[in-house]
């Protein structure tokens, strides 16, 4: 009853198989403008962060060495 001659190990590579074939690819443009999108968001928060640390060092060297 329900027992088949197929190790897990098959049935798993055979699963895994079908399902990568469901898979759409985004086209070369669509993925080189959103990459394009996520580094340079990521860069301008970094200089955010770096800018906000900067300033948040010196106000509180300034407020220590009162």
């Amino acid at each position: 009853m329900g027992e088949t001659n197929k190790t897990p190990k098959t049935s798993w590579f055979k699963g895994v198989k079908a399902e990568y074939k469901k898979i759409i690819w985004p086209a070369k443009e669509s993925l080189t403008k959103q990459t394009i999108a996520v580094v340079s968001t990521s860069v301008a928060l970094a200089l955010i962060i770096k800018i906000l640390d900067v300033i948040m060092t010196y106000g509180i060297d300034f407020l220590l060495g009162m």
